[in-house]
């Protein structure tokens, strides 16, 4: 049977233009409904980068406009009768980075204009969070409705400067005082909704604002971003079949191979299995599986955050924590734990009901490759060229059983590496190796337990198991 190939939206996060242009829609409206029906107006959610946090606001911002015919065939067609009309104010706080408190101030104002000029709002005045409290007003006068303030990637001024103990507290108040009028507003507001990557604290941003619902966590939005398993697999039937015939494998292959790269995330739990949007849609697109959502984005911070707090690579994933260990301000973490899941780099892999404990472990191949191919010029060596063309023949010989081959093709790789100061003890090169192995696929782990006392380094393929001692 022949299928013509759908066009997937990849960077277009306008739900009108995906809409009027038959481009690939995952039905998120059954949650949307549930959003604003929700017994709070003011909502907050947190996702990873890339996760479609700008198509949910921007659906969001259609469904509140009273758009209903971009809604045909979709679960709001059905759960929807009143289709009221509203003053929508939205917000995109994505382009504010790395920006002084003077230029954050003109991008706030530049982020008005244009609202302004729509209510016939003429000002001077310099200061945003007077200019927000009129525009509220004069678009609730005007119409006679409430108002609905949408507010995508909220905390983008603050990320680059999240852990500076100078810049953070200006950016924080030219935020905080901005955001100010919301609570002040109240009468005036139908529904307010922000979302962002990471979770500042409530006194820090919103001092005023205390009654922000974060959903983040609940169960019923678990799948409000991302494609589940269950949505590839009825909405996406036919593109399934398209890319197994284009990686030439059958449709029980490609779902393995499509749910090993990119499947894995858990934003509470129980849920359901979450695919990452960003990769999944350039997999079908391209026709070939890749290191998508990880190229998208330099981790330069990351890995300046994971030496800060002495986390070694074998102890990036793994790990048991209590919700408020990572579902925490990043701004005053004590740990790396926050900034790793609320990034994507961890995820809820498991969860202890009786202890509430969660285990928290990177979510699939893409993520824990990419973090390794990271990490080798630190770990490792500067010359990833080299690494990496190694890390191809380790893997040949691996598939061909030859441990032999193996270990000469990395001894000789090992005594190119160059000296360094920490190199003089057995650590660094468990931890080099632990990077060298995951590089391969396979599953690896450090320090193992036993009765007769502790492995050094234990690799796991699909057919063997290797056990390795350093010396």
């Amino acid at each position: 049977m022949q299928y013509t190939r759908r066009k997937y939206p990849i960077g277009i996060q306008t739900f009108s233009e995906i809409r009027n242009k038959a481009f690939l829609y995952i039905d998120k409206t059954e949650y949307i409904h549930r959003l604003v029906h929700a017994d709070s107006k003011y909502i907050f959610l947190s996702r990873p980068r890339r996760f479609g946090k700008s198509l949910l606001t921007s659906t969001l911002e259609a469904y509140f406009q009273g758009q209903k015919d971009l809604f045909k065939g979709l679960a709001m067609e059905q759960l929807e009768t009143k289709w009221t009309e509203y003053p929508v104010l939205r917000f995109d706080m994505s382009l504010g980075k790395h920006m002084e408190k003077e230029q954050l101030e003109r991008y706030l104002a530049s982020q008005l204009e244009p609202m302004e000029y729509k209510y016939g709002i003429l000002t001077e005045s310099p200061d945003a969070n007077i200019r927000l409290t009129n525009l509220i007003r004069r678009a609730y006068e005007q119409t006679g409705r409430q108002v609905v303030v949408l507010i995508d990637e909220y905390d983008a001024p603050l990320l680059d400067v999240v852990h500076e103990e100078k810049d953070l507290p200006v950016l924080r108040n030219v935020m905080r005082n901005f955001y100010s009028p919301l609570k002040a507003c109240d009468p005036y507001l139908r529904f307010v909704f922000l979302t962002g990557i990471t979770k500042f604290s409530q006194l820090s941003i919103f001092s005023e604002l205390n009654n922000i619902k974060n959903i983040s966590m609940l169960p019923e939005y678990a799948a409000i971003c991302g494609i589940t398993e269950e949505e590839m697999a009825t909405q996406m039937d036919e593109d399934l079949d398209i890319l197994a015939g284009r990686l030439n494998v059958n449709r029980k292959e490609v779902v393995k191979k499509l749910k090993d790269h990119y499947d894995g995330y858990h934003f509470t739990w129980p849920s359901p299995d979450i695919y990452n949007p960003f990769s999944l849609l350039n997999a079908f697109a391209d026709g070939r599986l890749d290191s998508y959502w990880f190229g998208s984005g330099t981790p330069t911070y990351l890995i300046e955050m994971l030496n800060k707090f002495g986390v070694l690579p074998s102890r990036i994933g793994g790990n048991e924590a209590v919700a408020a260990d990572f579902d925490a301000p990043t701004e005053r973490m004590e740990s790396i734990t926050p900034l790793l899941y609320q990034s994507g780099y961890v995820t809820i892999k498991g969860y202890d009901e009786m202890f509430q404990i969660y285990t928290l472990d990177i979510p699939n191949a893409e993520v824990r490759i990419g973090l390794m191919r990271s990490l080798i010029p630190y770990y490792v060596t500067r010359d990833t060229q080299t690494t990496n063309t190694t890390v191809v023949n380790l893997a040949r010989a691996l598939v061909r059983g030859d441990m032999d081959g193996m270990l000469r093709l990395l001894q000789t790789f090992l005594s190119t590496v160059p000296y360094c100061d920490r190199t003089d003890y057995e650590g660094h090169y468990q931890q080099m190796l632990y990077v060298i192995f995951s590089l391969l696929g396979a599953y690896v782990d450090v320090e193992v337990r036993t009765s007769m006392g502790r492995v050094d380094l234990v690799m796991r393929t699909a057919t063997t198991l290797y056990v390795v001692e350093l010396k």
